[in-house]
């Protein structure tokens, strides 16, 4: 049996693995949905952290991909909400907002990969399986002050427990010009 199809062995028959994507984005919901059911999975949508948590204790998926940045939350305070409930999931936080601070924090809460977006079928199966791509390139060139600047914000923002006015606060600026920051993505470097 291959990994791709990551089934599970039952005593008396094959069980089907459950997915949750939970992610605020229902056309890459549906579009990942779909892939993963075309290779064995028994897969549910979720598009706000109501729906998960509803989804989580009715559905009992063994594997979860999160979206960090959903319209009404932040992706990190479900992970041990969802952990509570299914204490043996493996959970996968997907982003576009990538930050260093961000994915220490999802692993410290208990989530066993993180990915940035775009991520296909094969990266998210190959996280779930812990493989991936471990060869990190080493560049010896300096990261720029816009990248700092998203990172130190992304630490800040985690340190305030995600509340943009403490963070604004603590940053010593408005809280309308942090909210446009983080509206932006990051910079690569």
């Amino acid at each position: 049996m291959s990994t791709c199809q990551l089934m599970t062995q039952d005593t008396s028959n094959e069980k089907t693995v459950r997915l949750l994507v939970i992610d605020d984005d229902p056309v890459f919901t549906q579009v990942l949905a779909r892939a993963l059911s075309k290779r064995g999975f028994d897969v549910r949508e979720a598009h706000d952290a109501a729906q998960a948590m509803v989804l989580a204790e009715s559905f009992r998926p063994e594997r979860i991909t999160l979206d960090l940045k959903m319209a009404d939350s932040s992706g990190l305070p479900l992970i041990p909400r969802l952990l509570d409930i299914l204490p043996t999931a493996n959970i996968v936080l997907l982003t576009g907002y990538s930050s260093i601070a961000t994915a220490v924090q999802a692993i410290k809460l208990g989530a066993i990969n993180y990915l940035c977006k775009p991520a296909n079928t094969d990266d998210i199966l190959a996280a779930f399986e812990g493989r991936g791509n471990n060869a990190v390139e080493v560049v010896d060139l300096p990261v720029s002050v816009s990248r700092l600047e998203w990172e130190h914000i992304q630490k800040i923002l985690i340190e305030n427990d995600g509340n943009i006015s403490a963070t604004a606060r603590a940053l010593g600026m408005h809280r309308r010009t942090l909210q446009r920051k983080l509206q932006k993505r990051p910079v690569r470097r």
